[in-house]
């Protein structure tokens, strides 16, 4: 009956060409001040916390160790989504009350440092031994060769993973739409709500992400043809 109605009554193809044009912007609105922001503010400080929580995993030190491997642990264990509301809706029963835009990054970014630690440690232990050895030799201390050999090198093997990492994060943002944050999807189901038509705003929605997605797909092929110009073949 719906797709019949699409295809066949002029009136609700005008009705329908409506409600695309009009959430239309405030869609794509949503997705370039609030969903991409997002994304990229989460990501970085996701980043950083990754590196400090693979370094822990590799220390000598088994009280970093165990502490890094708990972190990854819990956050691996149990989904984004528990994550979230535990922190927006679950600490304010402790005193603890947190605006929707900073649980958001903080549900992401913790979300993120863990999951991409995993990548980062398994990009380092890629290395070959034989490049800490040959920084040893002429003089440099761990550090200096974690820093000027080893990460170089490791940072090209974990752009593919890390990049399919922040893409899925585009798409994970969308339930920063459960905990009340103005994101596009939260935009998506405003529009709907007042409309009716979900089925219809929704699939608009997907193909916004799903335009986003492929843009960044190209930009991806692009990063990584650039760094295999660096390989020897």
């Amino acid at each position: 009956m719906y797709l019949n109605n699409i295809f066949t009554d002029p009136e609700m193809q005008e009705k329908y060409m409506d409600i695309l044009v009009s959430s239309f912007l405030p869609l794509v609105k949503g997705a370039f001040y609030y969903t991409i922001p997002l994304t990229l503010i989460t990501f970085g400080i996701g980043l950083v916390l990754a590196i400090f929580t693979a370094l822990m995993r590799l220390s000598n030190l088994k009280t970093l160790q165990w502490i890094a491997r708990v972190y990854v642990s819990i956050i691996r264990g149990t989904p984004l989504l528990v994550q979230l509301f535990i922190i927006f809706f679950g600490l304010p029963s402790v005193g603890v009350t947190i605006n929707p835009l900073y649980s958001a990054i903080i549900g992401f970014s913790l979300n993120m440092g863990a999951y991409n630690s995993e990548i980062i440690r398994a990009a380092i232990l890629s290395i070959p031994k034989g490049q800490w050895e040959a920084s040893h030799s002429i003089g440099m201390t761990n550090l200096q060769a974690l820093r000027r050999v080893v990460l170089p090198q490791a940072t090209r093997v974990s752009i593919p993973p890390l990049s399919n990492s922040f893409i899925g994060l585009i798409k994970d943002t969308s339930l920063a739409s459960t905990i009340t944050y103005t994101e596009m999807f939260r935009n998506a189901q405003e529009i709907a709500a007042n409309n009716y038509e979900f089925l219809l705003v929704y699939t608009e929605a997907a193909a916004i992400y799903w335009v986003i997605c492929i843009g960044l797909s190209f930009v991806q092929d692009r990063v990584e043809n650039r760094l295999d110009q660096y390989v020897a073949k």
